[in-house]
């Protein structure tokens, strides 16, 4: 089998094609736009077996994962954590574009990476839930600033804690400050309008994803402790359950399968910080959500407790268990979608 390595650059592409064994055969730079693309597919046609492998680096790799997955080119993608560690176990010495490309191609014949697909709407959800993040970071900053120019104009009089998305709080603060002298009262104002602004996007934003997701994930959203916004992280993060050849490779994507760390006659695992952490604290918060009322997740703590496990230990074994639940209803989820003949028609 053959691994074309790219390292990906905003203006260029350079591919390096090598063997099973990590041997360096062939190497390409193309331009970064769509004929530099196909001429890439060209350039690979020589040989028969091939697989892409690109580093993972978001919109620097997206366009010409898209334009080799519509060529009908077989794709994976290498998180750089992985290439760089594939960088320093090679014997050329140095970085380039070349050295980067050897070594993201290495590291997806050391590793079993999900394929690639083209995108389809968990992508939307995914822009979607990153956007509305943005927002709520950006009004909590504005917030921020507006308890300040509060407190400069009449300490003590601040609204309380978490209140200043409330449409009635931003109201009675607008009447207060309507004639509040000077530049601090007039940026004040202006933090106003600017919250009520950003909160009205927010609110709207979430119902859209609301509804996005009752329509992708109905069976997810079904999972005790899994409301909507973490459904659509769920969703959008994992860009595609099909991916995954089992819940095992799920949960090692994810960061909930515990790493060895034994030798000899002592067997232990230990908590493993890889993965994706956006998919790792969705998880988390379904399983502390779960330990909130009484269900299966509360006496599994419990079980696992009354085992000799912390409580730490315990709710890291739920999260296991919660990953695997997540893999199988997301499984049917899209089973589903692809069984009905409106999921057919979105799919092409």
């Amino acid at each position: 089998m053959i691994v074309i390595g790219v390292d990906s650059h905003k203006r260029t592409h350079t591919a390096v094609a090598v063997d099973g064994t990590g041997r360096k055969l062939a190497e390409r730079t193309v331009a970064a736009k769509s004929t530099g693309h196909l001429e890439l597919v060209r350039w690979a046609g020589r040989f028969a077996d091939r697989t892409w492998a690109l580093e993972d680096c978001r919109h620097l790799s997206r366009r010409l994962s898209t334009d080799l997955l519509v060529a009908g080119e077989a794709v994976v993608r290498v998180p750089p954590k992985l290439m760089a560690g594939a960088r320093r176990s090679g014997r050329e010495p140095g970085k380039s574009d070349p050295i980067d490309a050897r070594a993201v191609a290495r590291a997806a014949l050391r590793e079993d990476l999900p394929v690639a697909t083209l995108d389809g709407p968990d992508r939307d959800i995914r822009l979607l839930v990153d956007h509305r993040e943005d927002l709520v970071a950006e009004r909590t900053r504005a917030q921020n600033r507006l308890r300040w120019h509060l407190h400069e104009l009449d300490p003590g009089s601040e609204p309380p804690i978490r209140s200043l998305n409330r449409a009635v709080v931003l109201a009675g603060l607008e009447r207060d400050l309507a004639n509040a002298p000077g530049i601090v009262g007039r940026i004040a104002r202006e933090l106003v309008e600017r919250i009520r602004e950003l909160t009205a996007t927010i609110n709207g934003l979430e119902r859209e994803i609301e509804r996005l997701v009752a329509d992708l994930a109905p069976s997810l959203l079904a999972l005790v402790g899994c409301g909507p916004l973490t459904a659509a992280k769920l969703v959008g993060e994992t860009a595609g359950i099909g991916r995954f050849r089992s819940r095992a490779a799920f949960a090692r994507h994810n960061g909930s399968a515990p790493l060895p760390v034994w030798s000899g006659n002592t067997e232990r695992h230990r908590l493993s910080r890889t993965g994706n952490r956006q998919l790792n604290v969705a998880l988390h918060r379904i399983a502390i959500t779960q330990l909130q009322r009484e269900g299966p997740g509360k006496m599994y703590l419990e079980h696992r407790r009354a085992l000799g496990n912390t409580k730490t230990e315990a709710i890291r074994a739920l999260r296991r268990r919660i990953s695997d639940e997540v893999f199988r209803r997301m499984r049917h989820d899209e089973a589903v979608r692809a069984a009905s003949p409106s999921g057919l028609a979105t799919a092409a």
